[in-house]
């Protein structure tokens, strides 16, 4: 796990050592065991080390193939790299070191693109080629590792944060006010657009090859993607859970490779749960990490977010050597100016505590075990693909799966708020954006199950994607590596192929009550809606009372819509009623002024509004 970033000349001039440096310093908190750089005429490549596999000096990056026609800068792990160096040495490759990198670079010098689908965890890398002269760019299937890149005149930047690249003096800062748009649209950027002006997001699962020869930068190609869709032949419920308690077990002591100390979130969920049960059996008195809320102003549903209890008797199960910690609202006025100069642009969700939690874990372990991606492949959310499973048509589908991801400002107010800018945002047309993510699922859709496997599709590539970002960031943003043994490509696999009627109890229900019970009150279809990962709740008993398998879903999060009400109310009419605040050149006071005032006096929950406020400030106090 380490901190990537290069330059590539286009026109031909020599890369800087000193320029490299700086972009590797900009990113140094996610390598602090080591450095590195490799420059030749118009290429250069930086390194950050954080040493987890091979702590020797063997392990130092860049690093050449075996022949030496190949130099990498690579950040990840990838899990099967021991059974790929056993089918190199077969081959004839000869190895200097213990590390997954020098495995990865080999591999690409042996089978080229055809590696990546070999490939089993998380990385970003650049590999350049130097007979062909060539630069490759890759990230994993899922996006578990950032990657950034942006062409300025002829010149390519990357890194794995944009840090690195607004270390290059080619690269002026400016704000993406289309992808500003996006963003407060769905709390996330579903294209490859960042807030950075010009600089883009590698998407997940796919490779991009510069060649010098060409002067040019063309688009990047995929490798692969999820395919989410009934199976054609459906199995006993039995046999699926047999499969995937293998599935499950396997991933989880797959990604347990390590010469460092490993520990693991513990939240009281099944997926965190699950996953330190596993690891405890082979890691006895295994380090867990718990992160709780003070509730003392909290109210209605946020009075049961605070998961300690639960946790703490996973603990006393698993045996683990357990820390916790208590966050009040003070803590995310405390830390928003740090968090967001490492998140660097906002994400999905109300993300303080996953620092605050990374935080605790760097102080006892440098890699953590993380339950990410549970929900996203095995149906986490019924409430929301529940919402769009009667439809006549794709398009009737959209409509109404757009209307719900709309989660900060509803189209009837995007004029209104972003009025000072709306000559220069009037041609992104969000519904599009949203509709385009399903451009390459091919899914079939004839019945609810594919509408729900459509929903699938696009939460994967969309909120999990995000979550993902957010995860490395905060936790890099320590020196700590996170893993999450959900997203094993053989667990993947599986999962996405495993029937609905598996995933979802009352789908057959919920279609009757969306024909018959058009008026359905919210109350009633949200308690109605509130299974989903039945397959998975039903193998995880294995290692779960019933307590934790047949208990609601709850998400990471804090109390925060009466912390904005109460405690933090000072600081939020502070930071957001200012006129002078940075956002108010982009955004309508006024208008914003509504919708703030609607969450303070209770009339609509418009916390994760009030959030991507204030974490937009940040935004543009830091890089602006």
């Amino acid at each position: 796990m380490c901190g990537i970033a290069g330059v590539l000349n286009l026109n031909g001039e020599a890369v800087s050592p000193v320029v490299i440096g700086k972009m590797t310093d900009a990113i140094a908190h996610r390598g602090p065991d080591g450095e590195g750089f490799f420059t030749e005429k118009y290429i250069g490549l930086g390194h950050r080390r954080l040493a987890i596999i091979d702590l020797s000096p063997a392990g130092h990056q860049p690093m050449h193939s075996w022949d030496g026609r190949y130099i990498i800068t690579y950040n990840g792990e990838v899990y099967n790299f021991r059974e790929l160096r056993v089918e190199l040495e077969s081959l004839g490759y000869q190895f200097h070191s213990q590390t997954d990198a020098e495995v990865v670079v080999n591999a690409w010098a042996q089978w080229g693109k055809k590696a990546l689908l070999k490939f089993n965890g998380m990385f970003a890398f650049a590999v350049w080629d130097k007979e062909n002269r060539q630069l490759t760019l890759v990230r994993d299937r899922y996006g578990i590792k950032p990657l950034y890149y942006t062409h300025q005149d002829d010149i390519i930047l990357f890194g794995s944060e944009v840090k690195a690249i607004l270390a290059h003096p080619k690269y002026q800062s400016d704000l993406d006010k289309s992808a500003l748009l996006e963003y407060f649209t769905f709390q996330n950027n579903f294209t490859d657009r960042t807030l950075f002006k010009d600089v883009k997001l590698f998407p997940a699962g796919h490779f991009l090859t510069i060649d010098m020869s060409k002067n040019e930068l063309p688009s990047p190609e995929i490798y692969w993607d999820f395919d989410f869709r009934e199976p054609v032949k459906v199995l006993d419920e039995e046999e699926y859970i047999e499969e995937l308690d293998r599935l499950f077990n396997q991933a989880v002591c797959r990604q347990l490779v390590s010469d460092v100390e490993i520990g693991a979130y513990l939240s009281g969920g099944i997926d965190s749960g699950s996953i330190t049960a596993v690891a405890a059996s082979q890691f006895p008195y295994l380090k867990s990490f718990t992160c709780g809320f003070d509730l003392n102003s909290a109210s209605g549903l946020e009075m049961g977010y605070d998961e300690r209890e639960a946790a703490e008797h996973m603990s006393y199960l698993f045996k683990t050597e357990h820390y916790e910690m208590v966050l009040k609202a003070g803590d995310m006025e405390r830390i928003l100016p740090k968090h967001a100069w490492h998140i660097e642009e906002p994400r999905v969700g109300q993300s303080y505590p996953n620092y605050y939690i990374a935080q605790l874990a760097s102080k006892f372990v440098k890699v953590a075990l993380a339950g990410v991606g549970g929900d996203e492949i095995f149906g986490g959310y019924p409430w929301r693909y529940y919402r769009a499973v009667v439809n006549n048509d794709f398009e009737h589908y959209v409509d109404k799966y757009y209307a719900f991801w709309q989660r900060l400002i509803p189209n009837s107010k995007i004029k209104q708020v972003f009025s000072p800018i709306q000559n220069e945002v009037k041609d992104v047309w969000t519904r599009d954006i949203f509709r385009d993510v399903f451009n390459k699922h091919a899914s079939k859709l004839t019945c609810p199950e594919d509408y729900v496997n459509h929903s699938l599709y696009f939460e994967a590539k969309t909120f999990l994607h995000s979550l993902l970002v957010v995860e490395d960031k905060l936790s890099m943003a320590h020196g700590l590596e996170t893993r999450v043994p959900f997203l094993d490509n053989d667990l993947v696999d599986f999962a996405m192929h495993v029937p609905v009627k598996y995933k979802l109890g009352n789908l057959s229900e919920i279609v009757r009550l969306n024909e018959n019970e058009p008026g359905l009150k919210t109350s009633r279809y949200f308690n109605k809606t509130r299974d989903g990962k039945l397959l998975l709740r039903n193998a995880m008993k294995r290692y779960l009372p019933p307590m934790f398998t047949d208990g609601l879903k709850q998400g990471f999060s804090a109390p925060d819509a009466s912390w904005f009400r109460g405690e933090s109310i000072d600081y939020v009419r502070r930071k957001l009623k200012n006129k002078n605040a940075d956002i108010y050149s982009f955004l309508n006071y006024k208008e914003v002024q509504i919708l703030i005032d609607e969450h303070l006096e209770g009339k609509n929950n418009r916390r994760l509004f009030v959030w991507s406020l204030l974490c937009f400030e940040n935004f543009c106090q830091n890089y602006l």
